[in-house]
Order: C-alpha cells, then structure tokens, then sequence
C-alpha cells in the first residue's frame, strides 16, 4: 500500500480528488444551506401574507365567523386574544404546534381564571404574546413574528413556517393572527438536492481521479523513460547513452536535458580520468625502465653504473609524483588556504634563484591563498619561459582594479594561437621532437592553471611584446589589500 501511494501519480491523484471532493462538499452544503433559508423565507412570507390578509379582515370589523380566511383553507390559521385564548381558528385544523397556543377549537372564557390573571400581572407562563407595540383601533401591526411548527389539517399533517401579527379591533380587542406557510417545498428541495449531492460527489470525485489518474500517467511517461534508461546506463556502466528527451517545453524536458548534460560531463570526466592514468602509466613507465635497466647493468657490470643517469631518472620519477599527487589534490576538491601572499616577493625570491630570468617591474600585490600552490604555480611558468627563451624571461606584477597581475614573458617564438587552449591540457607537448628530459612531462602549464581555478583566478597565455609567449595570472586581491 505504501508503495502504491509513494508514488507521484497517486500522491497527485489522491491530493487532487481531496481537494475537489471537499471542494464540492462545501458547495453542496452552501446550497443546501442557501436554498433552505430561501424557501424558508418564502414560506414565511406567504404565512405573513395570509396573517395580514386576516388582520386586514379584523381591522375593518369583521365578525370572527365570518372570516374568510378560516372557511376550509389548507393553511392553518389561529386567532389568540391578548389574554393567549384561542378566538377562532382554521375550521378542520385537527392539531397545531409552534404557535402560543395548541388549542385548535375556541373554548369559553374561564371567570376564574381572569380573577387570578388580574392578580398576577407578571405570569406570561400561559403562552400569551406580548409584542410590546401600542396599537389604535382598527389598526395592524408592524412587528412579525415567525416560527416553525407542524399542523394536521383534515387528516394531512405537514410542517409549517407561522407569522405571528397583532391587530387592534375596532371595538378596542387586542388579537393575534397566527398563519402558517407550508414548509413542504422547501422539505421536498432539500431532500432533492441532498440526494443530488450524495450521488454527484462521489461521481464527480471519482471521475477527476480518473481523470488525474491519466494526465499525470501520460505526463509522467517521459519520467519512467528517463528512470529505466538511467537504470540501464548504470548497470552497462556505458556513458556513451542518453536518456530520452520529450518534444516538449516543461519541466520534464528540462531534467531529461539537464541529465544528459550530467551525462556528458561525466563521461568527459571519465574519459579525461582514462586518459590522466594512460598518460600517467605511459610517463612513470619511461623513467622507471630507465632506472631499472641502470640498475640491473650495475649488479652485473658495477664498474659500468651510471650513477649520475639513475639520480637523474630519481629525480625525473620523483617530481613526476608530486605532479601526479597535486592534481589527484585538486581533482578532489582541496580548497587552498587563506594565508595572505605577497606575488611582488614571491615573484622576486622565485626569480633571484634562476638565471636568465629578470624581474622588470613590481608592486606590492597581497592575494589569500596557498604560498606552496602559488610558488608551484610560478616555478612551472618559470620552467616554462627558460624552455623556450632564446636569452631572457621577464617577470612583473601590476594591479588591475581588484586583480593582481603576474606576468611571465619570454622571448622564443611563442604559441600559436590555435594551440594557446591546448597547451593547458595534462601531458600535452606541442613539441613532438622535444625529449621528455628537456620538455617534461606536460603536467606544469595543467597544474598552473588548476591552481588558479581553485584560488578564484585564471591563467591565460598572449603574444609577449618581444615576441614570445606572455603568460598572465590574475588573482583576486585580498580583502583589504
């Protein structure tokens, strides 16, 4: 059960036949609500017609009997003195209630007790009504009363909504008309619209489930293709295959787009992984032969041991390690620290241990970073210039707005401009012919440039003013420098 409800589809479907079948509900209640109170209404304004028609009678003098209003009518009519003593009433009313009084046949005046009503002025337990509104003779008055009770009329009982009205008789006699509007249409409405609603809720409910049930199907296929394609390229673990993207414009075509742009990005991942290990086997391989050969020559022949060949081959092997180990650093993520360096006294104290290399101009230039990292950085670009100079390889630092500037220039025949985005991919040298003692192993430029990535800068590389190749890199200032 939880599975099935777990899903998008029935979540969808559930939470939008919720929302229509309370949604209808309270509409059907509002009307049912609204169409009592109006055939309520109406039943009471034809009570409170028939009760004035009456009155009307009464305030032109009319006898009680000869009333026209009580000769056989269907509704029910009462006539109460002020005392709460039926006068006259509707001549087949068999039972009334919700009127002052249940009596439905006149009864003669009781002397006694007009004695004891005339010594208790205060007991209105007899159900008399007391309007409080001073009338005239022959006059009818404004305020109406209304209430619901039942009536049996010739053997039909049905419910009725009364209207109570009072009216001076000429003679100076204060009466009170009760008349009474049947409540059966609004019953009979009621009942209809009740049952309506019964029945149409839960079709309507059930059809926008049914409804919901197959516009979020349909506009979720594209997701089911997506997540059984995905599930395919996992198990092959072949990111050559891309999930199926939907002719459309919503958000579903977007998260097909985007996760083939993942996809992408991580095969380009892999595949620059599978080449940095090829590359890197290819590259340890040479110097590892070389000093194993020297190696196995000298356990043979000691007196042939080029001793200074295997230092060399060490060294060759040991910085390519340090290369390796750098980029497998930054490859992870390692963030630089925030130590505050000055690339003007960096730049000077890199340059004063080289030969061939001048430091033409500086200005103080702090940035946050590494101090290891950025000398790296500079110490391969150094490497770089005294490669491919013919004499010099020039250094300066500048400021630019909130960057610093640090140059390298050297004045060989620099880099064309189609290779100038090449040259920083790992273990690339535009010199074929160049040996791998002379032209290394094409990690420096790659490392430069990931260096100053990951400290929020870039490394870039132009046409130098003699000439040669200019590298340039900026960096964000420190923060209050």
């Amino acid at each position: 059960m939880s599975g099935v409800f777990g899903s998008v589809r029935a979540r969808a479907t559930l939470g939008a036949t919720l929302v229509v079948a309370v949604a209808l509900a309270a509409a059907g209640a509002a009307l049912v609500l609204s169409l009592r109170s109006n055939l309520i209404g109406e039943a009471g304004t034809q009570a409170e017609r028939s009760a004035r028609a009456v009155a009307a009678e009464l305030a032109a003098g009319t006898d009680h009997d000869a009333l026209s209003g009580l000769d056989g009518d269907d509704r029910p009519v009462q006539i109460v003195d002020e005392d709460g003593r039926l006068v006259a009433a509707t001549q087949d009313l068999e039972r009334i209630s919700g009127t002052t009084t249940s009596d439905v046949r006149p009864r003669p005046a009781d002397p006694q007790r007009d004695d004891d009503d005339d010594d208790d002025d205060d007991d209105d337990s007899d159900g008399r009504r007391d309007s409080g509104e001073s009338l005239e003779p022959g006059e009818i008055g404004r305020e109406v009363t209304f209430t619901n009770g039942s009536a049996t009329i010739d053997g039909d009982t049905e419910d009725y909504r009364y209207a109570a009205v009072d009216v001076e008789t000429p003679q100076g006699e204060r009466l009170t008309v009760h008349a009474g509007g049947p409540l059966a249409a609004e019953h009979s409405a009621v009942r209809t619209a009740r049952t309506a609603l019964l029945i149409g809720v839960p079709l309507l409910s059930g059809l926008v489930a049914g409804v919901t049930w197959l516009v979020t199907g349909r506009a979720l296929r594209p997701v089911a293709g997506i997540r059984r394609e995905m599930a395919a390229i996992t198990a092959s673990e072949d990111l050559t295959r891309r999930v199926p993207e939907p002719d459309t414009h919503d958000e579903i075509a977007r998260l097909a787009r985007t996760t083939n742009e993942t996809l992408a990005a991580l095969e380009a991942a892999v595949e620059r992984q599978r080449r940095f290990v090829a590359d890197a086997s290819h590259e340890l391989r040479s110097p590892i032969a070389s000093l194993r050969t020297q190696l196995e020559v000298a356990a043979a022949h000691p007196g042939l041991l080029d001793l200074d060949g295997a230092v060399e081959d060490t060294v060759r092997l040991q910085h390519l390690a340090a290369d390796l180990l750098l980029l497998a650093r930054l490859d992870a993520g390692e963030r630089p620290s925030d130590n505050r360096v000055d690339l003007a006294a960096l730049a000077r104290e890199e340059a004063g241990a080289r030969t061939g290399v001048v430091v033409s101009e500086t200005e103080p230039a702090e940035v946050a970073g590494s101090r290891g990292q950025l000398a790296r950085v500079l110490t391969n670009l150094l490497d770089n210039g005294r490669r491919h100079a013919r004499e010099t390889v020039t250094v300066t630092v500048r400021r630019d707005g909130a960057w610093a500037v640090l140059g390298v220039a050297d004045d060989g025949e620099g880099v064309p401009e189609g290779d100038r985005e090449r040259i920083f991919e790992r273990f690339v040298r535009l010199d074929a012919a160049r040996s791998r003692d002379d032209g290394g192993a094409g990690l420096g430029l790659a490392i430069a440039r990931d260096v100053a990535a990951r400290h929020g800068g870039t490394l870039t590389v132009g046409e130098a003013p003699a000439g040669g190749a200019l590298f340039e890199l900026r960096l964000p200032l420190a923060g209050d420098a």
